[in-house]
């Protein structure tokens, strides 16, 4: 059951990784003069990371439970998620620094994704547990 479970870590990691990325650039599009369809598209990319960091939490929960730490790794994850959105603030107000610590966020949100996605595929056995390979 663990393993189903480690699984859910690894898509949602990933998931979290690329829609970050999709977010990235579509507000860079959007930030150039894009239109309102980039916007459109950092919005439903927001749907993503949020579905991915769901999977992230739920699967570490579950999987890594009994073991507190990654428990607390866990939680922890979920709430720098909420204070990625928290920071968002407000998008009409003119030199709304508070805006650069939402984007900052984001680029953690995404390493945090890209961390739990390598330790999921380490333990699922997809990639060595070595720190380099032997040629």
């Amino acid at each position: 059951m663990k393993r189903n479970f480690l699984w859910l870590v690894l898509v949602g990691g990933v998931l979290v990784v690329l829609a970050v990325l999709w977010q990235s650039f579509s507000i860079a599009a959007y930030a150039r003069g894009a239109g309102d369809g980039a916007l459109d598209a950092h919005g439903l990319g927001s749907l993503f990371v949020h579905i991915g960091q769901l999977a992230v939490v739920i699967g570490a929960i579950v999987a890594y439970f009994g073991n507190w730490k990654q428990v607390g790794l866990a939680i922890g994850f979920l709430i720098l998620s909420f204070a990625q959105l928290a920071f968002l603030g407000d998008n009409e107000e003119p030199g709304g620094w508070v805006n650069g610590l939402h984007g900052f966020l984001a680029l953690i949100v995404l390493l945090a994704g890209l961390a739990y996605a390598m330790k999921a595929s380490r333990e699922l056995g997809l990639r060595p547990s070595g720190v380099a390979d032997s040629a």
